[in-house]
């Protein structure tokens, strides 16, 4: 089976779906699939520094990956993403769809111009779309009046969490699978025996609520003589918000973008992740990467992270409180009996829920129910949360499969 996996974002620049999107093309190609990750990509020189000013992976992409062109920076759902819109990429997309000859297209975004869009007017396979979106856009309303009629080419529809789903359903209502993200799982971690870090990851954004945990840290850091490790966020940017805030940097170390493995190293080093996010986030994915490598967070008490931690696991504060986020990063650093208890629960609900392969396995049963079924089991999700994780419990229907645009070739 062959899949091309469709993101409208630049490789070059580390984000959530593009983290998903690269994991699940390779847990797919693990199960023997033939992949192919169809995204933007900016190319090292001069004019990609000029464009992004952000520190981002100029290297050449792996090759499985097909670049599709350059990426410019656009507001969307209260951050600024690296959307490829160049008219370009839309006949390199086009070109790719006749050349490769995929069985089914996953498309992430598919209402997101200009990749997401193509996608979904040029092919002539099943699509599979997954939606990552949480809250308002104002994008979006506009987007649709233009080429929200494509969503009916859409043969399933994925949410990855409730947030999501509940978004989604607002301007495009219909029959939806709840599928997390997914997170690859260190072969072995120590719960115990860590330094006494506390990591935050994330870009230099408003809605990542790092303003709130800096003017938190001078209190963290007195009682409990912990290091903040602070990586995603522009160094110069971060050291501007301290300036700012009348912050002293003692006790805050800026690292900037990490490679993978170093930022899995740094995970597995630390005791606790914090994530104070104020709104807009659908899934967590930096918590499920901490539970991965055993590492207990404490996070915002919002839709996109309320699911994800339960109370063995993790601690959850009310967004934009200093003082609450201060004690309960206090509190874990200062009781290791309870951090570890709570470091154990949170790699085996990473393992339970939220694993690679196992995703991956349901990915590839979704696909071959597309291509091998002559007619198309819808499930209406009903979401539920059980022992820490998310699931989907749904009634299945069976309908015949929707009419296409003329311009989509029959299967």
């Amino acid at each position: 089976m062959k899949v091309g996996i469709v993101v409208p974002y630049s490789w070059s620049f580390w984000g959530g779906v593009v983290e998903h999107a690269q994991e699940q093309a390779a847990a797919l190609m693990e199960l023997g699939l033939d992949v192919r990750l169809l995204i933007g990509h900016d190319p090292p020189g001069p004019l990609s520094r000029a464009l992004h000013p952000t520190a981002g992976r100029f290297d050449l992409p792996p090759p499985h990956v097909i670049p599709l062109g350059r990426s410019v920076i656009a507001p969307a759902n209260g951050s600024l993403a690296n959307i490829v819109l160049s008219p370009s990429a839309v006949r390199r997309l086009e070109r790719t769809l006749r050349e490769e000859s995929f069985d089914l297209l996953h498309i992430h975004e598919p209402l997101t111009p200009a990749i997401g869009v193509a996608a979904l007017a040029r092919a002539t396979t099943p699509i599979v779309a997954t939606f990552h979106a949480a809250g308002a856009s104002r994008w979006r309303r506009a987007a649709l009046p233009l080429w929200g009629f494509l969503l009916d080419r859409i043969d399933v529809r994925i949410a990855v969490s409730p947030a999501a789903l509940e978004t989604a359903c607002a301007y495009a209502p219909g029959d939806y699978r709840l599928l997390p993200n997914g997170v690859r799982i260190p072969e072995r971690v120590e719960c115990g025996g860590r330094r006494d870090h506390v990591i935050f990851i994330g870009r230099h954004e408003s809605r990542k609520g790092l303003a709130v945990l800096l003017r938190a840290w001078p209190e963290v850091h007195r009682g409990t003589g912990a290091r903040l490790r602070i990586v995603g966020a522009d160094p110069l940017a971060v050291r501007h918000l301290l300036h700012r805030n009348r912050i002293q940097p003692d006790g805050i170390d800026l690292l900037g973008v990490l490679p993978s493995r170093e930022l899995d190293r740094e995970l597995a080093e630390a005791k606790l992740l914090v994530a104070p996010s104020l709104g807009s986030e659908s899934f967590g994915m930096v918590l499920t990467r901490a539970f991965a490598a055993g590492t207990p967070v404490v996070a915002s008490d919002i839709d996109g992270y309320r699911q994800l931690v339960p109370r063995h696991a993790g601690l959850l504060v009310p967004p934009g409180d200093t003082d609450a986020l201060a004690h309960a990063i206090a509190h874990l650093l200062l009781d290791e009996t309870e951090r570890h208890k709570q470091a154990v629960a949170a790699r085996a609900l990473a393992e339970r829920h939220y694993a690679w392969p196992e995703l991956a396995r349901a990915l590839h049963r979704l696909y071959v129910e597309q291509l091998d079924a002559p007619t198309l089991p819808l499930e209406s999700a009903s979401i539920e949360k059980t022992n820490g994780g998310l699931t989907a419990s749904s009634t299945t229907r069976t309908t015949s499969r929707r009419n296409h645009l003329p311009a989509r070739e029959s299967r």
